[in-house]
C-alpha cells in the first residue's frame, strides 16, 4: 500500500483568477494544502461593477463579490487576508510573507505556486494627484469613497481623465447622478486602444448629445486648488473641478518579482504559455498581472479582462494539481455601454492588423436593430475585418442601440469556427420585429463584404 504525498499549493491574490483556481483545485484534489495570500480584506471581487455602484444602480457592495472569506474557508481553502507576499525565491520554492496586522514576516514553502496579484491603477505624471478631490477606481474602498463624494450636492463640476472603458463608464455614472461632466483624453479619440475610428465617432457623438464636454488631443498637466476651489489645468485650458476621476489604465502588480528573473513584458506583465506556466519551474500565473495567449495572433499579449482571468484561473486549478489543460486563446472580446450607445469588439481591429502587417479587408455598414414599425428603433453600425484572400473573419466591431454588443458574440463564434464573410451573410440568425430585420445587420455586413 502506497501513501500519496500531499501537495502544498500557494496562490498569491484572491480575486477573479486566484479564487477561480483555488476553488477548482480544491474540487480536483481533496487532499492538497491550498493556501491563498491576499493583501486586502476583500476577496473574489469584481471591479467591473464599480462604475455602476457609483452611478447608483445598486447599493449593496456584496453584489460585487462572488463568495465571502468564510465561504472559501469552509470549502477547505486556507485563505489569509491582510497578508502581503514580499518576495519569491524560486530556487528554494518559498515565499517571504508579511502579516500586515501584526507585522510578522515569515517564510512559506510551496510545491506549486500561482501568481494572481492583479493590477493597480496607473498614476500619470500630473501634479496634484494627492488632492482630496482626486479619485481612482479600482478597489472596493475606491468605489465607496467615490460614491460618497458624488452624493455630496455641492459637487457639480466633475472631470474624468481618460476615455477608455472605465473612464466612459464613470462618465455615464456621473451623468446619471446629475453632474456636469468634462472628459479629457490625451489621444485623438475615445476608446482608441480597442476600437477603430468608425465606432469611436458614434460614442463621441453620444457624449456630446448628452452635454458631456469632450476634450480630445489634450494633456492634463496639474490639478490646482486655492481657497476651496479646484481646477484641472491642461496644455489648452483651465477647468473648474469639484471632483476628478483618473482612469488612465492599469499596470500589473509584479514589482515584488523583480529579483526572480521571471519573464515579463515591458509593462511588467508575467509571460505565460497556454497552460499558464511562467518561465520559472512550478510557477503559474493568470489574471491582470499576466499575459494571455491570443488565438489569432498566436502570441502572448496583455489584455486584462475579467472573463479571461476566470477562464484561465479555472484551467490552472487543474494544472496546479498535475493537469495539463491548454487554453486555446482569447479574442479580446469586450463591450461597453455609454449612455444610449453600446459598443463591442472581438478579434483583430483594422489598426492591429496593419501593425501586424496582415493583408486584410474591412467593410462598414449602417443598419437598424429592429424592423421599421417597432417603436424605439435605433441605428446600428457593424464593421468586419477579414482576410483579403480567404475571406475568413478575423475581427468585428459593433456600435449602436440595444442588441449591438450581444451581436458581437456571433462574430466571436464565427472567428473561432473559422467562418468566412459568406458564411456570415447566409447564417440563420433570429428574426422577429423587436430584435432584428429579416436580414440581420450581421447578414448584411457579411453579404456586402467583397
Amino acid at each position: 500500500m502506497t501513501t500519496e504525498t500531499k501537495q502544498t499549493i500557494v496562490i498569491i491574490g484572491a480575486e477573479a483568477a486566484g479564487m477561480s483556481a483555488a476553488a477548482k483545485a480544491r474540487r480536483t484534489d481533496r487532499h492538497a494544502d491550498i493556501l491563498v495570500f491576499e493583501q486586502s480584506h476583500v476577496v473574489s471581487f469584481g471591479a467591473c461593477g464599480l462604475p455602476y455602484y457609483v452611478g447608483d444602480n445598486f447599493d449593496d457592495t456584496s453584489y460585487m463579490a462572488e463568495r465571502s472569506v468564510e465561504q472559501f474557508r469552509e470549502s477547505g481553502i486556507d485563505l489569509r487576508i491582510g497578508h502581503q507576499v514580499l518576495s519569491v525565491d524560486a530556487n528554494s520554492q518559498s515565499l517571504k510573507v508579511k502579516d500586515l496586522a501584526s507585522g510578522e514576516v515569515f517564510e512559506q514553502g510551496y510545491d506549486r505556486l500561482m501568481i494572481a496579484s492583479g493590477a493597480s491603477v496607473i498614476r500619470p505624471p500630473i501634479a496634484g494627484l494627492d488632492d482630496e478631490s482626486v479619485f481612482f477606481l479600482k478597489t472596493m474602498d475606491d468605489g465607496i469613497n467615490l460614491k460618497q463624494r458624488v452624493q455630496d450636492e455641492t459637487v457639480q463640476e466633475t472631470v474624468v481623465i481618460g476615455a477608455g472603458y472605465i473612464g466612459l463608464e464613470v462618465v455615464e455614472a456621473l451623468v446619471h447622478q446629475g453632474k456636469k461632466v468634462r472628459l479629457i483624453e490625451l489621444s485623438e479619440r475615445v476608446l482608441s486602444e480597442s476600437f477603430d475610428s468608425e465606432m469611436s465617432e458614434l460614442v463621441q457623438q453620444e457624449l456630446i448629445d448628452n452635454q458631456v464636454a469632450l476634450h480630445l488631443n489634450e494633456r492634463v498637466e496639474s490639478i490646482e486648488s486655492q481657497e476651496g476651489s479646484r481646477w484641472v489645468v491642461t496644455n489648452l485650458g483651465r477647468y473648474p473641478a469639484d471632483l476628478v476621476v483618473v482612469a488612465t489604465g492599469v499596470k500589473p502588480n509584479t514589482e515584488f518579482l523583480a529579483s526572480t528573473g521571471i519573464e515579463r513584458l515591458g509593462n511588467g506583465a508575467i509571460v505565460i504559455d497556454q497552460q499558464g506556466r511562467t518561465s520559472l519551474s512550478n510557477v503559474y500565473a493568470a489574471g491582470d498581472c499576466a499575459t494571455v495567449w491570443h488565438r489569432l495572433r498566436q502570441q502572448a499579449v496583455y489584455i486584462p479582462l475579467a472573463t479571461t482571468a476566470n477562464k484561465i484561473g479555472r484551467l490552472l486549478g487543474e494544472n496546479l494539481c498535475g493537469g495539463a489543460k491548454v487554453f486555446s486563446g482569447t479574442l479580446g472580446s469586450a463591450g461597453v455601454k455609454v449612455l444610449g450607445v453600446e459598443a463591442g469588439r472581438t478579434g483583430i481591429s483594422e489598426r492591429e492588423a496593419a501593425q501586424l502587417g496582415w493583408q486584410v479587408k474591412s467593410v462598414v455598414i449602417n443598419d437598424k436593430n429592429t424592423t421599421n414599425y417597432v417603436a424605439g428603433q435605433q441605428a446600428i453600425r457593424v464593421k468586419l475585418i477579414y482576410d483579403a484572400e480567404s475571406k475568413r473573419i478575423l475581427g468585428g466591431q459593433i456600435a449602436g442601440g440595444a442588441g449591438s454588443v450581444l451581436r458581437v458574440d456571433t462574430i466571436a463564434a464565427a472567428i473561432q469556427g473559422g467562418l468566412t464573410t459568406e458564411d456570415l451573410g447566409m447564417m440563420d440568425l433570429v428574426y422577429a420585429p423587436p430584435f432584428a430585420r429579416t436580414w440581420d445587420a450581421l447578414n448584411v455586413a457579411g453579404n456586402v463584404a467583397k
